[in-house]
Formats: C-alpha cells, sequence, structure tokens
C-alpha cells in the first residue's frame, strides 16, 4: 500500500505541487532579470534626454502592445496551450533583449531604437501575461488557489527587492576587468544578465508537466474574441476589481518618475533608484508572508477598499518627502497595502471566472493593468512635465483616495464579497453560467 503524502505545512499548502514550484523558480529569474532591465532602460533613457515626458514614453511603448492585441492575446491562451504561448512569447522576449544590448554597445543616442524594441517586449508581455494567468489554476488543486496566488505575489515581490537594486549595483560596477569588449559596460551588462534569466526561464517552463491543452472549442469569430469583455461587463464584481485597480495605480503609480526622485530631488545615484525601486517590494514580501500564514478568511471587500486608501495615503508621503529613509518606509507602506489588494484581485479573477473563459478575462485584467502600469507611467512622465514631480505625486496620491471612496459607493458587490472562494465569489454574478452560455 503506498504511504500517504505528508500533508504540506500551513501556509505552504501551494508548494506541495512540483509544477508550482517550478513554475514559481522560473518567474524569479525572468522577473530579476526584467525588473533590473528596466532600472537600466529607466537611466539610459534620462541619461540621453534628462526630461520627464521621455521616461513616460517608455511606459507608454510597453502599453500600446497590450491594446492593440488584447483580444487575439486572451483568444490565444484559450485557444492553444497555455505552457507554449508563453514560451513562444519569452522567446521573442530573448530577441528583443539581445536588440537591447546590442544597442548598449554601440552607445546610441536614438531614443526611437529603445521604444521600438520596448514595443515589441510589450508585445510579447500582451500575449504571455493573459496564459501565464491563466495557467496557474493547473499547477495547484483548487481548495490551493488562494495560497498560490498569495506566494506568486510574495515572489514577485521578493524579486522586484532584488531585481532593481541588482541592475543598479551592475549598472555601476567596473565589469571592464571581466568583460573583454570594453564597451559592454553600465546598461549592456544589465541586458546579458536579464539574457541569461530569460534562457533559464524557458529551460524550466519547458519541464512542466501541465498540458492545460486547448479550452476554447468553438471557431473563431468575434463573438468569440468578445466573450472577456461581455463577461466582465455584465459580472459587476470584477468590472469593479478591474476599473479599481486601473484608476488607483493611474493615478496613485509614481514609478516613471523614481530617476527624478532619486537624481533631483533625493541626489541619490543609480543604487539610491534601485533602493527606492526596491522599497514597495519590501513592504510587499513582508505582507505576502504574513498573509501565507494568517490568510483572510472574511470581508474581503472591506479589505480591498481599506488597503487601497492606505496606499493612497503613503503615495502622498511619499511626494512630500525630502529625506531618503522617510521615502522608503513610505513606499514599503504601499507596497504592503497594495499585496493585500494584488491578492484578493488575483482571487476574484480566477475564482469567479469559468476555466474555459479564463484566457479571455484575464486578457481584459490585463488591459487594465497595463493601463495602470505602463500608461499610469505615462500619465506620470506627462503631469511631472507640467507640474513637477513633487506636486504630480501628491496630487495623484489624493486622486487615489478620491476613486476608493467613489468606488465602494458604485460596486456594492465588490465592497460585500465576503470569503475567497469560487461558492462564495459567483453569488455576486447572478446567474454566471448563464451569462457564460449566452457570450
Amino acid at each position: 500500500m503506498k504511504p500517504a503524502s505528508p500533508r504540506p505545512r500551513r501556509g505552504l499548502e501551494a508548494f506541495a505541487s512540483r509544477d508550482f514550484r517550478r513554475y514559481q523558480l522560473a518567474r524569479v529569474t525572468a522577473i530579476l532579470g526584467a525588473e533590473a532591465q528596466s532600472v537600466a532602460v529607466a537611466w539610459q533613457v534620462y541619461s540621453i534626454t534628462h526630461r520627464a515626458i521621455d521616461l513616460g514614453y517608455t511606459g507608454l511603448a510597453l502599453f500600446l502592445p497590450g491594446l492593440i492585441f488584447l483580444l487575439p492575446a486572451g483568444h490565444a491562451a484559450d485557444r492553444f496551450d497555455r505552457r507554449h504561448v508563453i514560451m513562444v512569447c519569452y522567446s521573442l522576449q530573448i530577441f528583443c533583449t539581445t536588440a537591447l544590448i546590442l544597442l548598449a554597445r554601440n552607445h546610441t543616442h536614438s531614443i526611437l531604437a529603445i521604444y521600438t524594441v520596448l514595443f515589441f517586449i510589450g508585445t510579447g508581455r500582451a500575449f504571455s501575461g493573459p496564459a501565464s494567468s491563466a495557467l496557474i489554476p493547473h499547477l495547484v488543486p483548487e481548495s490551493h488557489f488562494v495560497n498560490a496566488v498569495t506566494w506568486g505575489g510574495a515572489i514577485f515581490q521578493l524579486s522586484n527587492i532584488t531585481g532593481p537594486a541588482l541592475g543598479g549595483l551592475l549598472f555601476t560596477l567596473p565589469l571592464t576587468h571581466f568583460v573583454p569588449d570594453s564597451r559592454l559596460e553600465g546598461a549592456g551588462i544589465v541586458y546579458v544578465f536579464t539574457l541569461s534569466t530569460l534562457v533559464w526561464y524557458l529551460i524550466l517552463v519547458g519541464t512542466l508537466h501541465a498540458r492545460p491543452g486547448r479550452m476554447e472549442h468553438r471557431e473563431l469569430s468575434l463573438k468569440v474574441l468578445l466573450a472577456g469583455f461581455r463577461y466582465v461587463g455584465r459580472a459587476r464584481l470584477l468590472l469593479g476589481s478591474f476599473s479599481l485597480d486601473l484608476f488607483v495605480v493611474l493615478l496613485g503609480g509614481a514609478t516613471a518618475l523614481m530617476p527624478i526622485f532619486a537624481h533631483d530631488i533625493l541626489h541619490q545615484g543609480p543604487r539610491g533608484l534601485g533602493m527606492l525601486r526596491a522599497a514597495p517590494a519590501v513592504g510587499a514580501v513582508l505582507m505576502s508572508l504574513v498573509m501565507a500564514r494568517f490568510p483572510l478568511h472574511r470581508y474581503a471587500g472591506r479589505w480591498l477598499f481599506a488597503c487601497v486608501s492606505i496606499f493612497g495615503a503613503a503615495t502622498v508621503i511619499f511626494g512630500m518627502s525630502r529625506m531618503l529613509w522617510v521615502s522608503l518606509l513610505s513606499l514599503a507602506v504601499a507596497g504592503a497595502a497594495d499585496t493585500v489588494s494584488v491578492i484578493i484581485r488575483g482571487s476574484l479573477l480566477q475564482l469567479a471566472t469559468p476555466p474555459a473563459m479564463r484566457g479571455r478575462v484575464s486578457a481584459v485584467n490585463s488591459l487594465f493593468v497595463g493601463a495602470s502600469n505602463e500608461l499610469g507611467e505615462f500619465e506620470s512622465g506627462l503631469t511631472a512635465q507640467w507640474w513637477g514631480a513633487v506636486p504630480a505625486t501628491v496630487i495623484g496620491g489624493l486622486g487615489s483616495l478620491a476613486v476608493a471612496a467613489l468606488w465602494a459607493g458604485l460596486f456594492p458587490s465588490l465592497r460585500n464579497a465576503d470569503k475567497l472562494t469560487a461558492e462564495s465569489l459567483r453569488e455576486h454574478i447572478p446567474a454566471a453560467q448563464e451569462i457564460l452560455s449566452g457570450l
């Protein structure tokens, strides 16, 4: 008789799955490379132009593909094996990072060339995002899904702690003694590191046992492509969750302005920039560890709105700060608050959505997330160009507080969401299966 598998320790349930462990290890490497690369790109662009608006354009270049390819990306995640979609997208990322290495090696001053490469990076992310999100439920039992979302967030943020700091460190280290080509320094060294992480990511994802296969079997049509939008539009719980993230982070996000705060306000160099970029992740990973051990059992909606309000207040404090330690502390608090909302919203996304629709609904969510992050960077750069970095950040934080109050009244189903289970959440989506069958 085969002995019973040992029961996983409390808070570590998701790691009982081999595929989950491997996939999260792959994510660690890929996120480290991506975050290090983002620091190098931001510093490279700002060093060339010294204009806030050009930092905003980097976010716009990454966001536009998500808007352009939204419908085919969601359809691809449901139509094809989600693992294969992810691998194709990260192969494209390898080519893009190689292009950035060549541009850095030639000491390019062409901002347009950098934006072009970022556009193709955004294209890969546009297709891999929905597929990656929809893949997670295939890696763990449903009873461990919230724990998987929590640890996924913790791992993401832990990588965010290390990635930006590592990017700043690699950017400034004198590596000419170790690299034969002396022209490959600064940003170029960071891009080589990113390239190695992408290769390792592909190797690990290729060893996953999960084969989701084809979820959508209907012929391609406009109705099938738009099914995700129609489902979200009729499920107010999801619409409220997605749009809340959109407007709060669009207004309150100050990531694109970090080089300005580091260079002009706090008088720090690339390493200081790495610390600022890492600070929200420090708070986020600590909160994730707490929530993995003590998960939310009740009142998910109330916790969501409370944490969004804390995020807005912490953004205001960061914008007004002139001391590095205050800036780092406020960013850490913002990151901790945002983590709670990310876990809640990630659970809402997958548990309140039927399996066959997860790719397209995740694509809709990717549009909202992309708008709040990449388009938010453009908004931050534009408002900073008009008003200055400090007023733009403070006004954005106050706007986040106003949105949280308004959304609590507009979306009572989101405010009243209680347990993070499929059964409980679908009570807030009247006749979910009837909605699906009519799409």
